[in-house]
C-alpha cells in the first residue's frame, strides 16, 4: 500500500475511494507515568511517552491501511495524523486520508 501525505500520486491518474481512518486510545503505564513525573523535574525528553506515541501511530497507520485494503484501494493519499488526551492518562492517536485506487 502506498501512503503519501500528498493530494496525489505522481505519474498515476486515481479515483477516489473514500475516506479512512484508523484509531487507537493508548494509556500511560503506571510506571511509564510515573517515571515522566521525576524527568519533569530535571527536562529533557520522557522517552516513555515518546515510544507510546509512535506505538499508537504505527497501531492507528495499520488499521486505516486495513481499511483502505478491504475497500480494494492501491493508495493513501493525504494521510494526516492528529492526537487528543481523551482522559487523564489516556491519548487519543487517529491516522485517516483519502483511499484511491489506479486507474
Amino acid at each position: 500500500m502506498l501512503l503519501l501525505n500528498i493530494d496525489h500520486v505522481p505519474g498515476k491518474e486515481i479515483t477516489a475511494l473514500g475516506l479512512v481512518k484508523g484509531t487507537i486510545v493508548q494509556s500511560k503505564n503506571f510506571g511509564k507515568d510515573f517515571m515522566a513525573g521525576m524527568k519533569t523535574l530535571v527536562g529533557g525528553e520522557i522517552k516513555g511517552y515518546t515510544e507510546m506515541l509512535i506505538e499508537a501511530r504505527q497501531i492507528a497507520t495499520k488499521r486505516m491501511v486495513d481499511e483502505a485494503q478491504a475497500m480494494g484501494a492501491d493508495a493513501i493519499v493525504n494521510i494526516r495524523f492528529g492526537s487528543s488526551s481523551v482522559m487523564q492518562g489516556a491519548a487519543e492517536v487517529i491516522a485517516y486520508g483519502t483511499a484511491v485506487k489506479f486507474i
